[in-house]
């Protein structure tokens, strides 16, 4: 009888406790950030070799895993569409983020435009498992209700649709497609005269003081700096002034040099030829090295306010205890952006030029619409071939940082291959939580990606191994690695007789095309392509 008493004693003691202190298994599991920077360049951030005031990011790659060899795609949607559902652009719905209508691609699947009921998004895997989820920023993967933020797993969100849109009002960047915000299922207006960088950090900040207590989060904050248009709040508007008056050819030379020096490239490594359709800086005159100079000292502003609030943001987990209990992943979508709209004669920039001006005085205010272009795109870029777009390594090998104490690896550079795919995987691992073969009653595709958090507790030494591939294809613009190895096609208009092989390991600026020297080896790496578009429906070949 006194045993019995005893263990009700015990029973109730262990409920009463539990409802003072909150569901330990739920306490202890982590909150996640996953911040992604907005056509941020591979060689912009401190760490990475950039001349950019950049602490609050550097100081995470410090506590944790800087890796050098992340690869994305080449552009933004197809890149969400893989970081939300561990999986294939195609087999997520975003084959392309263009229209393809009259084209071969139109009506099959993998082309739908936004992710589809083929995928599950880690988002709503979380929320089902006890997490908040929480989304500031763009989304760029769906514009119906069925495909926003709120019906894809985010409880909380306040979200730009488009993949672009100007950072301090709500004036349309193209002709006939004004920027479309929500906040949870919502149509809402952003707060006029506001910086995009500043709200989305306030707004996430007020989603995390709001949260229930005792529950994880997870926070995805999708900034859109420092995509162009070029902004910045007036107090950071001359921050850089004077900067970069030695040019866009020398900013290249020094950044790759610099990382040579860190260690991120290898000392062997070679700059690729410039572009050749990009002028000399030496060969521009005194008013023209004005203005481009002008464009980089503002892009750069963009990188530190963004830094900046970066900073605010992690400043508020550690004042309200929740660091330490927080993985926190830095990316950035793809490579250095080189479009300039605003100086194209026909498309977007007539109606740019109409509703904007880039008057040398007016740059980089809220009226101007500045992008910095392929000159600096290149040196964004630096040790690799072309930027932005392209399938080259210069499009889709971007920052990666994943910190914290709950990583237990050594810190320090990492230069294992890994993908935006194996993201979702690894998040999911971390909570517990295994994805399923079926979700709301239908079958979903498996991810593609596979989990880091192994690596990132020290347990072995490689995401993937050396027979893993990793294909790609967006646009026509397409790739496929595997080990040193990689096939890409950049041809426009497409034609897959063009493919190129180059070996990695000796040739990091793809420069010297090997499939004439090595057809045995071309030809391997051409069947693995063939594989790899049937699995994942992959339309190459417009008709």
């Amino acid at each position: 009888m006194r045993n019995q008493i005893i263990l009700v004693i015990l029973v109730l003691f262990a409920i009463i406790n539990n409802n003072i202190y909150g569901q330990s298994k739920q306490d202890n599991k982590p909150n996640i950030l996953l911040i992604v920077a907005d056509d941020l360049g591979y060689t912009d951030p401190g760490c990475y070799g950039g001349d950019i005031k950049t602490p609050n990011i550097d100081l995470l790659a410090k506590q944790g895993l800087q890796f050098t060899n992340f690869h994305t795609s080449p552009l933004c949607a197809p890149t969400r569409a893989m970081l939300l559902s561990g999986n294939d652009n195609h087999v997520a719905g975003v084959g392309s983020m263009f229209p393809v209508t009259g084209t071969s691609r139109e009506g099959k699947p993998g082309y739908e435009g936004h992710l589809t009921d083929r995928v599950v998004t880690v988002a709503q895997l979380l929320k089902d498992a006890g997490y908040q989820t929480f989304m500031t920023g763009k989304w760029h993967v769906g514009f119906e209700d069925p495909y926003i933020p709120y019906a894809k797993g985010f409880e909380k969100s306040f979200v730009l649709l488009n993949g672009g849109a100007t950072h301090f009002n709500n004036n349309p960047i193209f002709e006939n497609e004004p920027p479309q915000y929500r906040q949870d299922n919502q149509v809402v207006l952003f707060p006029e005269g506001r910086f995009s960088t500043d709200v989305y950090t306030e707004k996430m900040i007020g989603f995390m003081k709001d949260r229930q207590p005792g529950k994880p989060f997870f926070a995805m904050l999708t900034y859109t700096a420092p995509h162009w248009p070029l902004q910045v709040p007036s107090d950071y508007l001359n921050k850089y002034k004077g900067k970069y008056d030695m040019g866009y050819d020398s900013l290249r030379v020094i950044r790759f040099n610099k990382q040579k020096a860190m260690g991120i490239i290898p000392s062997s490594a070679k700059l690729p030829p410039r572009n050749a359709e990009i002028k000399p800086w030496t060969g521009l005159s005194p008013e023209e090295k004005k203005i481009e100079s002008r464009k980089m000292e503002l892009y750069a502003a963009m990188v530190e306010h963004l830094d900046d609030r970066i900073g605010q943001l992690i400043d508020y987990l550690k004042q309200s205890g929740q660091f330490d209990n927080t993985l926190i992943i830095f990316m950035s979508d793809n490579g250095a952006a080189a479009e300039d709209f605003y100086n194209r004669p026909a498309g977007f920039g007539p109606f740019l030029r109409k509703h904007y001006s880039n008057e040398y005085e007016n740059m980089g205010k809220a009226s101007s619409f500045v992008s910095y272009g392929p000159q600096w795109a290149q040196a964004g870029a630096a040790p690799f071939k072309l930027f932005k777009y392209y399938s080259t390594e210069g499009g889709i090998v971007t920052p990666l940082i994943i910190s914290g104490k709950l990583v237990k690896r050594t810190p320090g550079f990492q230069n294992t291959f890994i993908t935006v795919m194996d993201i979702a995987p690894t998040l999911l691992e971390l909570a517990g939580i295994k994805y399923p073969g079926a979700y709301n009653g239908k079958k979903v595709a498996p991810m593609l990606g596979e989990s880091c958090l192994p690596f990132l507790r020290g347990k072995i030494d490689a995401v993937h191994d050396r027979n893993y591939i990793f294909g790609m294809e967006h646009d026509g613009q397409c790739l496929l690695i595997k080990g040193d190895w990689k096939i890409t096609n950049i041809s426009y208009p497409f034609d897959e007789t063009a493919f190129a092989l180059y070996n990695l390991a000796e040739d990091l600026g793809e420069s010297n095309d090997l499939s004439k020297s090595n057809p045995k080896k071309f030809g391997e790496m051409m069947k693995e392509w063939e594989v790899f578009k049937k699995k994942t429906g992959v339309i190459a070949k417009e008709k």
